[in-house]
């Protein structure tokens, strides 16, 4: 008899994975040139790590269903072994980044910093619309405030995407027509995306959660075929 239970539970994991991927490539198409705002890993944008993590379950999920479909012990065992490197990693990643939190911070604006220099630059339609839009959507300007920009342009002025209201060349005019002055309602773009991750790490930690609870139930199904003659 084939193993039903972890045949279906490894479909679902698949199918999780099919889930990310879908989400990846229509972001990928709908987003068009929006990219990252980092200059150093130009290639980081929500899109392409969706793209990349849907691609790796779907893969090892494949893995897993031949596997428990053929009872192939070697399949299943380097399934499982697969699965227990991603589960350590996982719970790597949440330990470096909590202990860490204040060099990746550090880092994050040092290097959001360095990427407003290539705004507007050839070759850089990607981070420049991303900075267009987390300005308009967010009501902030620049990483830290609206000085940042000064040093971009070597001027008092600041791209039109940091306007009250916008309209060309809204950006060279008074500064009174900026999102300047950090108040509760108007924090640095950095903050501001900040908070609206901590405002959604609710979905986040559920999504997390359910991953590793399948995961767990992988691993604990996977002994009985692999003992099987």
């Amino acid at each position: 008899m084939k193993p039903l239970n972890l045949i279906f539970c490894i479909s679902v994991f698949q199918l999780g994975g099919c889930g990310i991927l879908g989400v990846g490539v229509w972001l990928s198409v709908t987003q068009g040139n929006f990219a990252t705002l980092s200059s150093s890993l130009p290639s980081l944008s929500a899109a392409n790590l969706l793209i990349a993590v849907g691609t790796i379950i779907m893969v090892i999920g494949c893995l897993g269903c031949v596997g428990a479909v053929k009872e192939s012990r070697p399949l299943l065992l380097t399934f499982f072994i697969l699965l227990l490197l991603i589960f350590f990693l996982e719970i790597l990643s949440i330990m470096l980044f909590f202990i860490y939190q204040d060099e990746i911070d550090q880092y994050a604006q040092t290097d959001l910093k360095k990427g407003l220099q290539l705004f507007g630059t050839e070759g850089n339609v990607g981070l420049t619309n991303a900075w267009m839009i987390v300005q308009t959507d967010f009501r902030c300007c620049g990483v830290t405030n609206h000085t940042d920009w000064f040093e971009v342009y070597n001027a008092t002025r600041v791209p039109d995407s940091c306007c009250l209201e916008y309209s060309d060349n809204c950006g060279l005019d008074n500064p009174g027509t900026w999102w300047t002055a950090p108040t509760a309602e108007h924090l640095p773009c950095y903050e501001r995306v900040k908070d609206w991750l901590n405002e959604n790490l609710v979905a986040l930690w559920i999504f997390a959660l359910c991953t590793a609870l399948t995961q767990v139930i992988l691993t604990s199904l996977i002994p009985h075929p692999l003992t099987a003659r």
